[in-house]
């Protein structure tokens, strides 16, 4: 069954402020990034039904009542906590999957920063394979919109490689899920990692190798257009 929420919660503003009023101060940004930490461990642990605002609350040592007052519903909070993860999640590529770098500096230094953020953020990873997993309900047009874009914007960095003879051509679209899939494997798959390399959790040196072994995979293409070049 899925947990879809109200109609197009994700993407609203849902702090309690009213269109015209001052940027939060720091105490206030620094209350609602400690909910938002907190509610990320919470979900990602329990997922929406099974997550409380109590156990939020004391996660995060605030009252329950302030997390009311800053985010609203525990739904809203929900919102607020994949808002949250899906910018971070798209900032890298902007940074690295771009025209101006080579093809191979751009694929490594955006490979590395999706392990990273499987690494340091496992239960912000969790939190939207989960929600993509229950039928995507909460955030189909961010999907179907700003995704999509973004999508394309690759796209047309990797036509701009692939004209340089930096990398061949390539369905844009898959090899951006197949990067995915395989770095978010060491978030949402680290149970089953675990168990195969008989490790209670994944090791710093697990986390290398898949590293090492994503690299590989994909610069192995960069490396072979570049000796044919």
């Amino acid at each position: 069954m899925t947990e879809t929420l109200p109609p197009s919660s994700v993407g609203r503003a849902v702090h309690r402020t009213r269109p015209g009023t001052p940027r939060p101060g720091i105490p206030r940004q620094a209350a609602e990034a400690a909910i938002l930490a907190a509610a990320e461990r919470v979900f990602g642990l329990h997922g929406f039904r099974g997550a409380s605002v109590n156990e939020i609350a004391r996660e995060a040592g605030v009252p329950k009542p302030n997390i009311h007052y800053y985010f609203g519903t525990k739904e809203e909070l929900y919102c607020s906590v994949l808002e949250n993860i899906m910018t971070f999640w798209l900032r890298d590529a902007d940074d690295w999957l771009v025209p101006e770098r080579r093809a191979r500096e751009g694929f490594e230094g955006y490979i590395r920063a999706k392990m990273a953020f499987s690494r340091e953020r496992p239960d912000a990873s969790r939190i939207f394979a989960y929600e993509v997993l229950q039928g995507a309900g909460n955030i189909h047009h961010y999907l179907s919109t700003t995704l999509r874009e973004h999508v394309a914007r690759r796209a047309r960095t990797f036509e701009v490689w692939h004209r340089e003879r930096q990398m061949p051509a390539i369905d844009p679209v898959h090899l951006m899920f197949a990067i995915w899939s395989m770095t978010q494997a060491y978030a949402d798959m680290s149970a089953q990692i675990s168990a195969v390399t008989g490790h209670a959790v994944l090791h710093d040196s697990d986390f290398e190798a898949g590293l090492q072994t994503i690299l590989r995979l994909v610069l192995g293409f960069c490396n072979d257009i570049e000796d044919r070049a």
